[in-house]
């Protein structure tokens, strides 16, 4: 039971909040972005800007209050803080949490990578969202090739019995035991990425159980093909993993980017994650302009040479001899371009390249 003063704080702070949200949304009609500058206001710039894992509270949850906009909620915590949080109930009606959603496989898409477009951009977080460090350690074993194998995450070093935290706000889609994974937990996130949580000792979550960043999903273990206690933590877009470095700095916990710009090379198990400045995002994109034009100059020349390739249809009285002199080549020439000897018959009617 709230006494009488808590009840006061709480309905007077509700309703200043209530108010203010309303207000913004009768002001925020018109959301269209028209210039840079706008945007740069909308989203500072910006979402490159890295996010630190969150802490913990300590202080209970002890009430949710409803706003002007039925998709989000405020919740109020015994210390008299508060915060803004999407209601679950809506999130989860959302197409991405019924498509492709299954509980037996990893991965249950079937989509061809081709069809994936260059560039995905993705929010990973926002002012409704938070984030929290799976398990704050430095990578020990890393994203792409091991011992011949394609290793699909990154291994983080921890104790058995080691809260396993979730990373971000989302719906557990997988919580079972799975082959090589041992204890596993997948969560799929509005975004559309899945994060996965293998070799724990525990599970602590349900499947279709919605969760928040920083929830504790199980506890760090050695289930499955494992050498030891360990967390292997996957990030992956429709099926295709990639390094969860591009993501997260595991020995600081911060997220690098608010806004993430997946690229469909690092869906490649040899694409690792490439420590991140202003020269070498330049450095990159010039890299990727110059493999474009490269690749475009050989197409080309292809072409040309396609373009280039002449045939001559074998009549009464052709030699090779002949044919060298009035095509102005030599008759090793013309044995290379056919595969033939000096001394092989030709037929009528046959085609003969001699450029």
């Amino acid at each position: 039971m709230l006494n009488r003063r808590n009840a006061n704080i709480i309905a007077m702070l509700a309703a200043i909040l209530v108010q203010a949200l309303a207000s913004s949304q009768i002001t925020a009609q018109d959301s269209t972005i028209r210039t840079k500058s706008q945007a740069e206001i909308l989203i500072p710039r910006p979402a490159k800007e890295p996010v630190k894992s969150m802490e913990l509270k300590t202080s209970a949850a002890m009430d949710t209050i409803a706003t002007a906009d039925p998709f989000i909620k405020i919740l109020l915590f015994s210390d008299y803080t508060w915060k803004y949080i999407k209601d679950p109930s809506y999130v989860q009606d959302q197409s991405m949490f019924t498509e492709n959603w299954d509980h037996e496989f990893p991965n249950p898409f079937n989509v061809s990578e081709s069809d994936l477009p260059s560039e995905i951009g993705l929010w990973i977080v926002d002012s409704l969202s938070g984030y929290r460090c799976p398990d704050q350690v430095p990578v020990y074993s890393k994203f792409g090739y091991r011992h011949g194998r394609r290793h699909q995450g990154v291994d983080l070093p921890l104790q058995t019995g080691t809260p396993v935290y979730a990373a971000f706000d989302g719906k557990v889609r997988v919580a079972k035991r799975y082959k090589a994974y041992g204890n596993l937990v997948i969560i799929r996130h509005e975004n559309g990425l899945e994060t996965f949580y293998g070799h724990l000792s525990k599970i602590m979550v349900q499947e279709d159980e919605w969760v928040s960043a920083g929830s504790i999903i199980g506890l760090g273990g050695s289930t499955g093909r494992s050498t030891g206690p360990h967390l292997h933590f996957e990030t992956r877009y429709k099926g295709y993993a990639f390094d969860p470095e591009w993501l997260i700095d595991f020995e600081s916990g911060t997220l690098r980017h608010r806004l993430f710009v997946l690229k469909k090379k690092y869906l490649n198990a040899g694409s690792k994650y490439v420590p991140e400045s202003e020269q070498e995002e330049i450095d990159i994109e010039e890299g990727d302009t110059k493999d474009r034009e490269e690749a475009a100059r050989k197409a080309e020349e292809e072409r040309k040479a396609a373009a280039a390739v002449q045939y001559h249809t074998i009549r009464q009285g052709d030699t090779l001899g002949k044919l060298a002199i009035k095509y102005h080549t030599s008759i090793k020439t013309l044995c290379r371009l056919n595969g033939i000897k000096e001394t092989t018959i030709l037929q009528l009617g046959k085609k003969l390249r001699v450029r």
